[in-house]
């Protein structure tokens, strides 16, 4: 074996920094997937009921995708005691058909909401209504967490959005909710499973009722208990609110999958073709990305990972090649990529070179008329984000980049087909917003853990703060003391914590982080979802003409 001792060149050196980066990430997400502890989790069990994940695991389709859907979301707040902020919520299949499932994880609090888990819902409750397929409901609540109310009842999206979505989507989507109660479902909560088109309730652990036995004696002055007061008997015989009986949770899970495949099949998604693998290993990924996230990659050999076959049929290949556009599959699904180049590119036209990564007034114009296009032709679009902003300067400026750039986003925001997202390393500045970012709400938003969400990065940022100073310090000689020292690194370090992709998880700006060996599975599941809807996918719904 020939190797650097005998002359030989030496091995390339493995990248780590991502593989780190994904390490800690299932780390993370394996305690997040534990909710309250094995102690909760083993009085739920005592209690004859199965968790929100066995729930899960049991209503989906054996061996298919589950993309969970706000993992991460309020990880690293309330000292760590919300994992998951109390409620699973994602896209799976059940009986052959993508839905959105919303849990509520009763080992967390006994399931009452945070003001994150409403955010949770409200998301849920919009994929399932841009995408126009079932949601299901597997409640186990206790209500609202009374020490966090004023961010959980009142405001625009508070509680109340999840009931006007509800009311929404029954009245006028069409999109068929099934509310399965597994536990308790008090007070306000109570109008989620009663805004559902069918309930069912679990005898002897089920519960449900505007008030609990304890505020019923208070209120009325009269003695009962949960079981005669709302349980599954109660409901189901006398009150008539309940429509489904069953005795354990493993039956209701059962009949929740049998009321699923007796839904009307809508047509299959179209622009679908044979499936066929990458021309590369999605593990070569890892060593395609580079340790430091300012150094340059190919982007086409990340698409080589991801895409059917490797295949891109690009668009205007020769023109402004810091954007590349094109036609291709995934999972035998069409899709219109528009992707981010890095590196130093030649200049067509003779000029300096141009930086991969910078939107240029000619890069603009031209995603700007593909995406248009693409939108004509009814294909979903797919962002790949490793955007450093646009370019600035004198020749920038004259170039008309402000025009060329609003054009870009006129394009992005008014496309009616969806738009998948996802971010491999920098989503920084105006170009984030450009290439999708999540204020023009695209249908799914996904990162790598090396994504990078900020205005600028940290470095910027200094300057920006501190030129100034530094270079006043610079011409009299001096160097900066330990007290500018001090700062200039705690903007740095703030930085790189608030450019972290866990950071974005955590406040919901993405739906999920992906490890990249998993990029086309979660990108082809969320594809399939989106397409069920051949409608507008504009904002969070688009009533019916006529309505």
């Amino acid at each position: 074996m020939t190797g650097p001792s005998q002359g030989g060149p030496a091995p390339p050196r493995p990248r780590t920094r991502l593989r780190e980066l994904v390490r800690e990430l299932r780390e993370l997400e394996e305690r997040l997937r534990q909710g309250g502890g094995p102690k909760r989790i083993e009085r739920q069990h005592e209690q004859g009921k199965l968790t929100a994940r066995e729930r899960v695991a049991l209503l989906l389709d054996a061996g298919t995708r589950f993309q969970e859907i706000g993992l991460l979301v309020a990880y690293d707040q309330y000292e760590g005691q919300a994992p998951g902020a109390g409620v699973v919520t994602g896209v799976g299949c059940v009986a052959g058909r993508e839905v959105v499932v919303v849990a509520n994880d009763a080992t967390v609090k006994a399931g009452s909401w945070w003001p994150e888990t409403i955010t949770k819902i409200l998301r849920a409750q919009e994929v399932a209504m841009r995408s126009r397929i079932p949601i299901l409901y597997l409640v186990d609540s206790a209500g609202v967490n009374l020490p966090y109310q004023g961010g959980v009842f009142p405001g625009k999206y508070g509680a109340a959005r999840i009931f006007y979505y509800n009311s929404i989507m029954r009245r006028y989507l069409r999109v068929p909710q099934l509310a399965a109660v597994m536990g308790q479902c008090i007070a306000g909560g109570a109008y989620l499973p009663a805004l559902s088109d069918v309930i069912l309730m679990v005898e002897g652990t089920s519960f449900m009722g505007l008030g609990g036995p304890n505020l019923v004696k208070g209120a009325t002055g009269r003695t009962t208990d949960g079981e005669t007061l709302g349980g599954a008997y109660a409901h189901n015989a006398i009150s008539g609110v309940a429509h489904y009986r069953v005795p354990d949770d493993r039956v209701c899970l059962a009949k929740l999958r049998e009321l699923v495949g007796e839904l009307p099949r809508v047509a299959p998604p179209g622009g679908a073709g044979a499936a066929h693998p990458p021309a590369r290993a999605e593990s070569e990924l890892y060593d395609i990305l580079p340790d430091d996230h300012r150094q340059p990659y190919e982007m086409r050999d990340v698409l080589g990972c991801i895409l059917d076959g490797g295949h891109l049929d690009e668009f205007q290949a020769d023109f402004a090649s810091e954007m590349i556009c094109g036609t291709a599959r995934i999972e035998g699904i069409a899709v219109g990529v528009i992707a981010n180049a890095r590196g130093m590119l030649r200049d067509a036209h003779g000029g300096p070179p141009k930086f991969g990564g910078i939107i240029y007034a000619d890069s603009a114009e031209k995603v700007a008329y593909f995406i248009e296009t693409i939108n004509r032709h009814g294909t979903p679009l797919l962002f790949l984000q490793d955007v450093s902003g646009f370019m600035v300067g004198l020749e920038a400026e004259h170039s008309g980049i402000i025009r060329s750039g609003a054009r870009f986003v006129e394009a992005m925001a008014t496309a009616s087909v969806p738009k998948l997202v996802l971010t491999l390393n920098h989503a920084s500045g105006a170009g984030y917003y450009a290439m999708a970012g999540q204020g023009f709400d695209p249908d799914f938003i996904f990162s790598w853990p090396t994504g990078r969400m900020g205005v600028m990065e940290g470095d910027s940022a200094v300057m920006a703060l501190f030129s100034e100073r530094l270079e006043e310090l610079k011409r009299e000689g001096r160097e900066p003391d330990a007290e500018l020292r001090e700062k200039i690194e705690q903007v740095k370090a703030d930085y790189e914590q608030q450019l972290d992709a866990r950071y974005a998880a955590a406040r919901g700006f993405v739906d999920a982080v992906l490890p990249p060996e998993e990029t086309r599975a979660a990108l082809a599941l969320a594809l399939r979802a989106a397409m069920n809807n051949p409608g507008p996918h504009l904002g969070a719904f688009v009533l019916p003409a006529g309505i």
